[in-house]
């Protein structure tokens, strides 16, 4: 039993998970939600992104497995593919249910955002629109955070132009380690069209223009200065890389610490998030 439970978690995607559900919980904290509050928050976005990883694994289980995926237990034959999909299932209709105590407006934001996840992993990754469902989805995690207050507000448009441009980043990151395997088996998003290298510059750019834009939506706070300036940094080490030698794993890590560096910079800027 629990080595089936640690299979199914690992199922999951727990990184992205959590990181996300953390993200999500810290900006509520920066808005001086009650501790019950965060805590309702917490597991609605934990369920909901629980839901995408699975059902990720449970859809891509045939080519992960033709990639000889050994981080994917269902891909390795080690959990049953149906015990995935019911956990998908199951997670996505208990997180919406658990999102509709916050209100309305947060559970509207939250079922758009599982669903654009859910269709990334259906299909739209194979797609030159790969990216949409991340534009969508990192787009409405602040309006979801935002609404779920006692009196709720979707979010300032600066904050929403950020996790939207957020998301870009997050997507070229994210298949920049599976370049080869995806295009082995089909997949043809937009990263995969661009390359590697082309995908790294976009990943910085985009970084570096949503600190620029929490500079200005948290009127030049300390924090976002400090930011800005550190994701620059961060931008420069990371582009002279991609231009003097082949993208490696150096340059996938570059764009998570500037990825932290813009969380760090939207949970200090949390008073001026609401609209």
């Amino acid at each position: 039993m629990l080595s089936r439970a640690r299979q199914l978690a690992l199922s999951s995607h727990p990184g992205p998970t959590l990181a996300v559900t953390a993200l999500a919980a810290l900006l509520a904290t920066s808005l001086g939600f009650a501790p019950a509050r965060i805590a309702v928050l917490a597991v609605a976005i934990l369920l909901g992104q629980l839901s995408i990883g699975f059902s990720n694994d449970w859809i891509d289980a045939p080519r992960d497995a033709a990639s000889g995926r050994t981080d994917k237990p269902v891909a390795q034959g080690l959990i049953p593919r149906a015990t995935v999909f019911r956990a998908a299932v199951s997670t996505a209709v208990i997180g919406m249910a658990v999102s509709i105590a916050l209100g309305p407006g947060a559970a509207a934001c939250h079922f758009v955002l599982v669903a654009a996840g859910w269709a990334y992993n259906a299909g739209l990754k194979r797609t030159p629109v790969s990216v949409l469902p991340f534009v969508v989805a990192f787009g409405l995690l602040p309006s979801v955070v935002t609404l779920s207050a006692q009196e709720g507000t979707p979010a300032a448009p600066w904050a929403t132009a950020v996790g939207a441009i957020f998301g870009v980043a997050i997507h070229f990151t994210n298949v920049l380690p599976d370049l080869a395997d995806d295009a082995a088996t089909g997949v043809r998003g937009l990263p995969h069209r661009l390359g590697a290298r082309t995908s790294g510059l976009v990943a910085f750019g985009a970084l570096v223009l949503s600190s620029v834009i929490v500079v200005a939506g948290t009127r030049a706070s300390a924090a976002s200065l400090v930011g800005l300036v550190v994701a620059v940094g961060i931008a420069a080490w990371g582009t002279r890389l991609l231009v003097t030698r082949p993208p490696d794993r150096v340059l996938f890590r570059l764009v998570i610490a500037a990825a932290v560096v813009l969380a760090a910079e939207l949970i200090a800027g949390g008073a001026h998030l609401a609209g």
